[in-house]
């Protein structure tokens, strides 16, 4: 009985054992086999996914491969530097790479070609080339190499390398987007959109690595594993290639469009009256109609033709720019009681003119105010129209009305001629006291290479003309109109007026110059033009030029040339302080019609 008992109690502690021992394996193994199958039905419908984008593939680059063949693409330049070659890779960089040399890249001779990381360990360096390699970098470097990589190295990465690599990622993400078929909604292109928006949405604006969210690195190793999927679906390294560079092609010419657009708009500003001028014309001229006839009258009319005064002429329509321009050079003159300024406009804007002189005398000053309608002696407009441009400032009588100088005032003999869109930051009575040694006009000269202001005769002139080369040297030096003194004497006697009428007539029956008063003035005044200082006149403040403050600072008169006038809202801020410190903002009328500081 003991026994049996002792048997029983053995038998089930060994049975428990066996329980306790297998259970934990049978339920391993049964867990194992599920993972398994799972798996292998995962990768089964991997592969069929694949599968199907590869179906999907060799039907696009059927269509791809047309397209490809009709864009118009760059030449692929490489440039040498000694026995260096260097080229832009279209993948990213290995950051195992210290010296940042492209992925999947290898250079031989003039070619670029792009390899998979299986050819590239196929066709490593052979084991002695790399030995003499490694022998050669542990040479001592001369100290720039050294301190190159010195910089290179620097903890910060001042290349901002992941905010590049996320750009980069976006780049080839949208290019592999284009190789799909038009319409196609496949699990591929559903996933690629999804990353880069999402990759967009995490970078945002970021221009450095320091501040990337650590969301906006997740998504940025979610692309890469994307992209990792998507270069094995697009194998053709070629194709890839040829499509960036196509896209690139594509990039330019929407840049160099969005330039000339924008080139366009800006003339096209420099070309209109802004409404708050408009608004001040109008409401002096209903000021002026207003007044009695007595009162309409400019004080001091004995000194208009007064030789031995300081005269200067402005022919303008600009209220404001006249205005600025009367301002700044009586404000400082040594003699201001001298100065006779006579202002041609046109009939629209000779009551406005006159009305902002009347409420606004200039100190001293005297002030002449004319129509160009009162000159009936002008030739016809149909002259001027002839010539083509599509600016109406190169082709208006006010502006071709400095060649009749000596007709417009026959009873002077000097006088200097400013533009409106100047500045006078110094005493001109110097400027008539220089003697002009028989020659006409005064200027300052644009002939010297590499400052702004640089201009060649034929730049303008048209020197295929027989006429023209044998009249003209097309080396000799030029200059510029917008501040000019000129002898109305020595011109009267050479009768330049009667050859500019010449030159006039010539180029409307055939292309002898380019539209504008500079070329014609190039050619009427040639050989007869006095070089002075060019302190005496700045050019370059109409436009972004580079001319350097310490110019500007030391010149007599400054030249808003260009389009970006200072009244302009695209003006450049930078010089506009010069011009507003000569307008009276606190006028009512400046003020009703929003004109502001």
């Amino acid at each position: 009985m003991r026994f049996t008992r002792r048997f029983t109690r053995i038998f089930i502690i060994l049975c428990l054992i066996a329980v306790f021992v297998t259970t934990p394996i049978l339920l391993f193994s049964s867990h194992r086999l599920i993972h398994l199958g799972s798996d292998a039905s995962k990768e089964f419908v991997g592969d069929l996914s694949i599968l199907k984008h590869r179906i999907e593939v060799q039907a696009l680059n059927a269509v791809q491969q047309e397209e490809v063949e009709n864009l118009k693409e760059p030449i692929l330049d490489v440039y040498r530097d000694g026995n260096q070659i260097s080229a832009v890779s279209l993948f990213t960089i290995d950051k195992n790479d210290s010296l940042g040399q492209p992925k999947n890249v290898s250079l031989a001779g003039n070619n670029v070609t792009t390899h998979d990381t299986k050819k590239e360990s196929q066709q490593s360096l052979p084991e002695e080339t790399l030995a003499t390699r490694e022998k050669a970098l542990e040479k001592p470097r001369p100290k720039e190499v050294q301190h190159s990589q010195n910089v290179q190295s620097h903890p910060r990465r001042a290349l901002d390398e992941r905010v590049k690599e996320i750009k980069d990622q976006l780049i080839r993400a949208k290019a592999f987007l284009n190789f799909a078929p038009a319409g196609s909604n496949s699990n591929f292109v559903k996933e690629i959109k999804l990353r880069i928006k999402d990759l967009e949405r995490a970078a945002g604006e970021v221009s450095k690595d320091s501040d990337l969210s650590r969301r906006a690195i997740q998504k940025m190793k979610a692309m890469s594993a994307t992209l990792s999927k998507a270069s094995r679906l697009f194998p053709d390294c070629s194709a890839m290639v040829k499509k960036l560079r196509a896209m690139t092609y594509n990039a330019e010419e929407q840049l160099r469009t969005q330039k000339n657009q924008a080139s366009f708009l800006e003339n096209l500003a420099g070309r209109t009256t802004p409404k708050g001028l408009h608004c001040l014309s109008m409401r002096l001229t209903t000021e002026y109609f207003a007044l009695q006839s007595e009162e309409q009258k400019l004080p001091n009319q004995h000194k208009f033709q007064n030789p031995d005064l300081h005269h200067f002429a402005v022919f303008s329509d600009n209220v404001l720019a006249c205005s600025a321009v009367v301002n700044s050079t009586v404000s400082t003159a040594r003699a201001p009681e001298k100065i006779v300024f006579h202002i041609v406009t046109d009939s629209l804007n000779q009551p406005a003119m006159t009305m902002w002189f009347l409420s606004n005398p200039p100190g001293k000053a005297t002030i002449q105010i004319q129509s160009i309608d009162m000159f009936d002696w002008l030739p016809n407009k149909d002259t001027l129209q002839k010539q083509e441009s599509l600016d109406p400032r190169y082709t208006s009588q006010l502006n071709h009305l400095r060649f009749y100088l000596p007709d417009i005032f026959p009873s002077l003999n000097k006088i200097v001629l400013l533009d409106h869109d100047v500045v006078v930051k110094r005493d001109l009575s110097g400027l008539l006291r220089i003697n002009m040694k028989g020659k006409v006009n005064g200027a300052v000269e644009t002939c010297l290479e590499g400052e702004p202001s640089f201009r060649r005769m034929d730049m303008l002139i048209n020197f295929t003309d027989p006429m023209v080369a044998t009249k003209f040297d097309v080396k000799s030096c030029t200059w510029a109109f917008g501040m000019n003194l000129f002898d109305l004497q020595e011109w009267r006697k050479r009768n330049l007026t009667g050859l500019y009428h010449k030159y006039l007539e010539l180029g409307s029956n055939r292309p002898l110059m380019k539209a504008g008063t500079l070329p014609i003035g190039w050619m009427t005044f040639y050989k007869h033009t006095r070089a002075i200082d060019r302190r005496w006149h700045v050019l370059g403040l109409g436009y972004d030029s580079g001319v350097k403050l310490n110019e500007i600072e030391q010149a007599a008169v400054i030249h808003y040339d260009g389009v970006m006038k200072p009244w302009l809202e695209i003006g450049l801020q930078k010089f506009k302080p010069y011009w507003k410190k000569h307008v009276r903002y606190e006028h009512p009328f400046v003020q009703q019609c929003n004109i502001h500081d």
